[in-house]
């Protein structure tokens, strides 16, 4: 049986020395670029994912340091109707625009109608999208030269359909391949990005 964990990198120490007060110890440990597994000593193991891969260092405490360590980010958020890019210094957001476009729900009525406000809300999709890539094209690309990632948010499809606007190539070089779950993109979703981005996913197996 497993189950996921997220946890903030000011806190990884502390949930590292739990982990193994709690289970006995640490029995076995293997580091590798994109993860560390701790086994304790009652059978109990933890893989822990790297943020912002790959990890330079052959110990678990080196992920503390990885994970803790300031980075240049730039943060698309992408909601069919609404979306946000910004880019932040560590935690500090120094450049962003957030925006909305509405976009109708689906229609349960049939026949002509129904194509109709099909075609119509397909033409308000098209909009919004490319509002999106807009934004990310007046916000993020200016800074692409100082950025270490970009992070990508919130309809797995809306942000695929922006990034493939031509202009967002170098964008593209640069965007992890964990994404982060959001609401809509509002301005206070997107401030508390590092939250989600920055943490270490830790999967727990008994």
């Amino acid at each position: 049986m497993s189950r996921w964990v997220a946890v903030g990198p000011e806190r990884l120490a502390g949930w590292l020395d739990r982990f193994a007060a709690a289970h006995g110890g640490i029995a076995e440990s293997t580091v590798d670029p994109e993860a560390v597994r701790l086994t304790a000593a009652d059978g109990t193991v933890a893989e822990l994912v790297v943020p912002f891969p790959p990890l330079h260092g052959s110990l678990p405490d080196d992920l503390i340091a990885h994970a803790l360590a300031d980075r240049r980010v730039g943060v698309l958020l992408v909601r069919l109707g609404g979306y946000a890019a910004g880019v932040f210094d560590g935690t500090r957001l120094v450049a962003s625009k957030v925006g909305s476009r509405l976009v109708h729900g689906r229609s349960a009525a049939g026949g002509q109608s129904q194509q109709r406000f099909a075609r119509r809300r397909e033409g308000q999709a098209r909009q919004a999208l490319g509002a999106a890539a807009d934004t990310a094209t007046a916000v993020l690309l200016p800074a692409v030269s100082t950025l270490d990632a970009v992070v990508l948010g919130g309809d797995r499809r809306a942000v695929d359909e922006v990034m493939t606007d031509p202009r967002l190539a170098p964008l593209r070089a640069l965007a992890v391949a964990a994404r982060i779950d959001v609401p809509d993109p509002k301005l206070k979703v997107l401030r508390r990005a590092p939250e989600l981005y920055r943490a270490v996913r830790i999967r727990l197996s008994d």
